[in-house]
């Protein structure tokens, strides 16, 4: 697209030039606030449709761009659910649910504070070697990322994702979680443009304020039917609620015939 005045045939023809312009910018700006779908889209969501397939390895390198639009669905489809674990990694915590996901036959995605990956690369190398994902969960977890200015969101994703990767060993976060479903079209842009794609999700488990094991449990069986990916944490306090609480779900999840899978990229 051009934008300046151009010559034709002795004229200059600057009344196109503008028209094109403000038509390309406001596609421009349509697409980012609906992350290309044509609506707007926010983190929670409620029931979907089936899940997209999507066959993209975890480790490696990645690709320089993905879709900005908030992702919730099931990577391998069917009946699958994605555990999905915010604010560690924790020292204490997250070996424990590591465990437990082990024990289980499971995987997850571990969205990450950058601060707590630097201070904790040995667990974050525990993550990835255990064949789970690692998400971006900036750097402050500051849940008004979208009341600051985009400079600072900026920074705050990928300073975060630098973080990560460094304790990582070198692989890089594939997805993005904006603190609190925090979001916006210029933050899912940044992720987006980096290889992380935005992830959502269906079932608040509700675990961050320790209501106790069963509550816990009963919350995301209830809440099952608003889509697949699952919201827990590892850092932020004590989480031997959560600890507990996944030891008897994820079982429970197999016997009704469940699998676990990752978020869609």
């Amino acid at each position: 697209m051009w934008t300046g005045n151009r010559p034709v045939n002795g004229r200059v023809v600057a009344g196109w030039a503008v028209a094109l312009t403000a038509a390309g910018l406001l596609t421009c700006v349509w697409f980012a606030y609906t992350g290309g779908t044509g609506r707007h889209v926010s983190a929670a969501a409620g029931k979907r449709p089936g899940a997209t397939k999507a066959a993209m390895p975890h480790k490696g390198t990645l690709p320089a761009r993905v879709s900005a639009e908030i992702t919730h669905a099931a990577e391998s489809g069917g009946k699958a659910v994605n555990i999905t674990i915010d604010d560690g990694p924790d020292p204490v915590w997250t070996p424990k649910i590591l465990q437990v996901l082990q024990d289980n036959g499971a995987h997850a995605t571990f969205c990450m504070i950058g601060p707590h990956a630097t201070a904790n690369p040995a667990v974050v190398e525990k993550i990835v070697a255990d064949g789970d994902r690692l998400c971006d969960h900036t750097v402050s977890h500051n849940t008004r990322m979208d009341h600051s200015p985009e400079a600072y969101q900026k920074s705050q994703i990928l300073d975060a994702a630098r973080m990560i990767q460094q304790a990582s060993g070198g692989v890089a976060p594939m997805y993005y979680r904006a603190p609190g479903g925090a979001f916006t079209p210029y933050s899912r842009h940044v992720a987006a443009i980096h290889g992380m794609r935005p992830l959502g999700w269906n079932i608040d488990s509700r675990d961050f304020y320790r209501p106790g094991v069963s509550t816990i449990v009963n919350t995301v069986k209830y809440e099952l039917g608003n889509g697949p990916t699952m919201l827990f944490h590892d850092g932020g306090g004590n989480r031997s609620q959560t600890f507990e609480a996944l030891r008897q779900l994820l079982p429970w999840l197999k016997s009704q015939g469940y699998t676990f899978s990752f978020p869609v990229r």
